[in-house]
């Protein structure tokens, strides 16, 4: 029978909000990012386990501890090599199909899951995203992968962005190794303009606001419970309007223009036409 995992990469540490996945949601549930991202996880209908890989940091030790009280499986592995941690924990556990899931997305749907890994079993792809081509809010993304499309990318993945961000080798650096399937929202589901992941303190901001809407009517709100609040009240989008979405596979040129944009929004003038003469 086929084995079907979702692994949840966690750590405490942060660049941009350090503990972030340790923070209560709601505000003052008593529940932490990840614990959310956990109970969601275990309401998938498809999924046969869930597994927290961490760090073997002692700092991350507080993660497994809530593996434990979420009666999850866990496993520690490398903190910079996040690639060969899920490979790992997929051979651990005897994983067939492996679902990618990162414990900064606390609104992550069940439903959502179920699809993705469904589509992804009857196209029989190798890889499966629904990220790719965003048209989800930001926040549900999934992706499903086979466990020799992981063993065939962690023998062979070698660039630091590969094995830090584990799936880059299979859709950008050598995509003609897979078959790869792109899963896209239905019309009611389209909304690729909200953001609730969780980077920053406006990032948690909004998802405290959405918590406190939603959890009390219902543990496990899904996509059209979030889509038609945002409808009910677009100013949600503005707490965390201006925050800009990590990349880690930019150009040089990509990344000036984006650090003038930055500049830009902070009124940096001076900066910004010093960058700007850098691409001319």
């Amino acid at each position: 029978m086929m084995k079907i995992g979702a692994i949840i990469q966690a750590r405490s540490t942060s660049t941009r909000l350090p503990g972030k996945v340790l923070k209560y949601l709601p505000f003052d549930g008593g529940v932490t990012v990840l614990g959310q991202v956990i109970r969601r996880c275990k309401q998938s209908e498809l999924l046969n386990t869930v597994i927290v890989a961490t760090t073997v940091d002692s700092v991350d030790d507080s993660i497994v501890d809530i593996a434990v009280g979420e009666n999850v499986n866990w496993f520690r592995g490398s903190r910079d090599n996040v690639l060969e941690r899920y490979y790992q924990a997929a051979e651990e556990y005897d994983l067939d199909v492996i679902v990618r899931v990162t414990s900064d997305c606390p609104c992550i749907d069940p439903g959502i899951l179920d699809e993705v890994i469904s589509n992804h079993l009857m196209v029989e792809a190798d890889y499966t995203s629904n990220s790719l081509i965003r048209s989800f809010p930001h926040g549900l993304d999934v992706e499903v992968f086979n466990f020799n499309s992981l063993e065939k990318t962690h023998h062979n993945a070698s660039l630091d962005f590969e094995k830090e961000h584990v799936t880059p080798f299979i859709y950008k650096s050598k995509p003609e190794y897979f078959k790869l399937n792109i899963f896209q929202a239905i019309e009611e589901f389209k909304a690729p303009d909200i953001r609730i992941t969780l980077d920053t303190v406006e990032d948690y901001a909004l998802l405290c606001t959405v918590f406190d809407y939603l959890y009390p009517v219902n543990n496990f709100f899904n996509v059209l419970d979030i889509i038609t609040l945002f409808k009910q009240k677009p100013w949600l989008k503005l707490i965390n309007g201006n925050i800009m979405q990590k990349r880690f596979d930019m150009t040089v040129e990509e990344e000036i223009q984006l650090a003038m944009e930055f500049c830009e929004l902070q009124e940096l003038n001076l900066v910004s036409k010093y960058l700007d003469s850098l691409l001319k």
